[in-house]
């Protein structure tokens, strides 16, 4: 590549008085050269005179001229507005790397705050906050009055209606100092001007105050400052904050704005994320609000109709992630959900993943929302009822049989379904969709290399999830009927293959057990040590049912159930155990402690009510007087 010709310099015109500089000239030569040439009147002459030539011809171009001459500033690299105009003493040129309009763009920003610019977070003190809120307020009194003075003539208000956005934007930084600035908020009246802008004419100053209240009301807010008195100073400011929202009907105007807006136009899609990112983070801050939201409002319909588009897109994702939050520990929500035909709309929405994964991790996401939110909802008996009618146990069979990602929360759901007192004509259902073959295919599949390497990794989630599948067939199917003869026949085929893989499961859960129980002993006898109360048993127990206790709990109850009721199946199960120095008397304790606790603790959420609580306890009891009888 001939560098010269990249760089080429246009040709002086020959003759006249010109003076040869070396390659390299110094700033004091080229300042020299333009003392002599202002100097000398012949010089001078010749210069003007070659200016004058006609077109075609080469242009001499002295020092003065690019001083005087606007440059082009499309020859600047990466057309930098400023690479001409900005230099140093010495004349070299730096230009800024910025184009026109992005610099354009840096000055709107700069002069977008107006006198508040200069109040950063960590500078803002009282008296900058209700400055800044006391120019919101004069920007929303001045567009109120243009507005109803000559409201055919948006001539007339479109200048307030810009320093009104600009004096939202402006408020933004205050989610930075929160227990500086929320205070103030509430005190000012801003919060009730902030929501009362949301039922502004104008979408686009809606869609501002939108954003303001996501970025005031994100649980972040403030966490640069990370003490812990600060942090509670912090949660104390959003508290103040969220209930003067809701004092100020928050909830409802927001949903009000969902049906305003077209998620055609970009600005509206956003504008409803937003809204989507209120919702969430007042829930994350304070489920209770859950209650009054799905109560006193249309969102609940909204989102399960926003779930059903047919094409994926980010606000459907998060509508099911909100829905999924909504329908957590929450009875009457899970009603409402049942009474807006939740279930049906629910499995219609999941169907479409009976033969096709989702086609990224947005839309895996998406998917496992749905299936949790029906999950949470069947923890309910008018729920199971819904799903039944829906012929929910039949579509996750079909699921079950198809080697997609759906397969595992099929899993999932039936195991919800199917639990209890109220999951009986599930478990029936169940069977008459020949649902036995596909659930012991999936309980007898290969471990992982993963597993196979580690003796003391947890059983997986679906094995986990199959093992209570298989406890509430036992617990729910009356005991001469076909679907429970068929049952203890899976058990008996293959040579008591699936007996094995019981005690398999059993053996890695004693395992990791006993791993869990020399942590909580060490501790104990630390306690003992420093002569402190032990106070940590319910904690305790909680650690030994996630290191295995679980599991084994759920293995020896369907083992107690099987040997029980099979002598074939005890006969087996009873040598296999002596194996490994363990028998029915092992057998007898764990549904003992399992006995001892059932009822106290969380670890059997999915008993969906009292009377199956109680029915468990019953169930237990008589195992473990057969079991040790003669």
């Amino acid at each position: 590549m001939d560098i010269d010709k990249l760089f080429k310099v246009p040709k002086l015109p020959p003759g006249g008085a010109k003076r040869k500089l070396p390659d390299n000239p110094t700033p004091e030569m080229l300042k020299k050269m333009r003392m002599d040439t202002s100097s000398s009147p012949a010089l001078e002459q010749e210069l003007k005179s070659s200016i004058t030539q006609s077109k075609g011809k080469a242009r001499a171009v002295t020092v003065e001229d690019v001083e005087d001459e606007e440059m082009d500033n499309s020859f600047a690299p990466g057309g930098d507005a400023d690479y001409f105009a900005e230099e140093d003493d010495e004349g070299r040129f730096f230009g800024g790397g910025l184009t026109s309009e992005q610099k354009e763009i840096l000055n709107i920003f700069d002069n977008a705050v107006g006198d508040g610019a200069q109040d950063e977070p960590d500078q803002l003190s009282v008296a900058a906050v209700r400055r800044m809120l006391l120019r919101f307020e004069r920007a929303v009194n001045k567009n109120q009055d243009q507005r109803s003075k000559y409201p055919d003539d948006p001539s007339k208000f479109i200048d307030s209606e810009a320093d009104l956005d600009s004096s939202i934007k402006s408020l933004l930084p205050l989610s930075q100092a929160s227990v500086l600035a929320y205070p103030e908020l509430i005190k000012s009246g801003a919060v009730s001007l902030l929501i009362g802008l949301l039922t502004h004419d104008n979408i686009d100053i809606v869609i501002d105050v939108v954003e303001l209240i996501r970025e005031l009301t994100d649980e972040d807010v403030g966490n640069e400052l990370a003490d812990e008195e600060t942090e509670e100073g912090t949660e104390e400011a959003l508290r103040i904050l969220i209930q003067g929202f809701a004092e100020n009907s928050i909830l409802e105007l927001l949903v009000d704005n969902l049906s305003r807006m077209n998620e055609a136009e970009e600005s509206d899609r956003q504008g409803i994320f937003h809204i989507l990112g209120i919702f969430e983070n007042i829930l994350g801050f304070n489920p209770d609000f859950s209650i009054p939201l799905v109560a006193k409002t249309s969102f609940l319909p909204w989102l399960l109709n926003r779930i059903q588009a047919k094409e994926h897109e980010e606000n459907r994702g998060y509508a099911a992630e909100i829905l999924s939050i909504l329908l957590q520990d929450n009875t009457e929500n899970r009603m409402q959900f049942g009474k807006y035909d939740g279930v049906e709309i629910a499995l219609k929405v999941l169907s479409q993943y009976r033969r096709k994964d989702p086609v990224d991790a947005d839309e895996t996401e998406f998917m496992e929302n749905v299936f949790d939110a029906l999950c949470s909802a069947l923890s309910e008996p008018p729920i199971k009822d819904l799903f039944l009618t829906a012929e929910g146990p039949d579509l996750m069979v079909l699921m079950m049989k198809e080697k997609l990602q759906s397969k595992s929360r099929s899993i999932k759901t039936l195991d919800y379904a199917m639990s209890g007192t109220a999951g009986s004509a599930i478990c029936e259902a169940f069977i008459e969709a020949l649902g036995l073959k596909t659930l012991f295919s999936a309980f007898m599949a290969k471990p992982g290399k993963r597993q196979k390497a580690n003796a003391a990794t947890p059983a997986s989630e679906d094995t986990a999830h199959i093992l209570g599948i298989i406890s509430s067939l036992l617990s729910n199917l009356a005991s001469d009927s076909m679907g429970r003869i068929r049952l203890l026949t899976k058990f008996v085929e293959g040579n008591y293959e699936k007996v094995d893989k019981l005690l398999e499961i059993r053996d890695n859960a004693r395992t990791r057990l006993k791993s869990t129980e020399a942590e909580i002993e060490a501790e104990k006898q630390e306690l003992i040590a420093e002569e402190e109360d032990i106070t940590e048993e319910e904690a305790w127990y909680l650690r030994r049912l996630d290191g295995g206790l679980f599991t084994l709990q759920t293995v020896d109850y369907i083992l107690a159930w099987i040997i029980m009721e099979d002598d074939g199946i005890r006969a087996h199960a009873l040598q296999m155990l002596n194996r490994k120095s363990q028998g029915i008397r092992d057998i007898v304790y764990t549904l003992r402690i399992y006995y001892d606790n059932l009822g106290d603790t969380t670890e059997a959420p999915k008993d969906d009510s009292e009377q199956g609580s109680s029915s468990q306890k019953d169930i237990l009891l008589g195992l473990i007087e057969s079991l040790n009888g003669p």
